[in-house]
């Protein structure tokens, strides 16, 4: 089924709710999402990793903790997230979500 559904398909109200074309467009579109959120999360550890460069100045040493701090945040965020894009990756796969 996946052969069929073309990159530009989009739901529609007029097809069965979560049918396989839909499933299809989900699992893609979610994996995506993962895909995304995973090579962020890639990116972040490399620039934490480059960035070890003491700061002189205490408030630019301040400032660059805070950033660390709200990267690591987010990227927590973005951790449970990719937990439920899993779950729900799961009930496609499962057909749960058909009721």
């Amino acid at each position: 089924m996946a052969n069929q559904v073309s990159a530009d398909y989009r739901p529609s109200e007029n097809e069965p709710f979560m049918n396989e074309r839909q499933r299809e467009y989900f699992r893609r579109k979610l994996n995506a999402w993962k895909d995304e959120i995973l090579k962020e999360g890639r990116e972040t550890i490399q620039n934490l990793q480059a960035e070890t460069v003491p700061h002189a100045d205490l408030a630019d040493r301040a400032s660059t903790e805070a950033e660390r701090q709200l990267e690591l945040r987010t990227r927590d965020r973005q951790r449970k997230l990719i937990t439920k894009i899993d779950a729900a990756l799961r009930r496609i796969e499962d057909s749960s979500l058909i009721s």
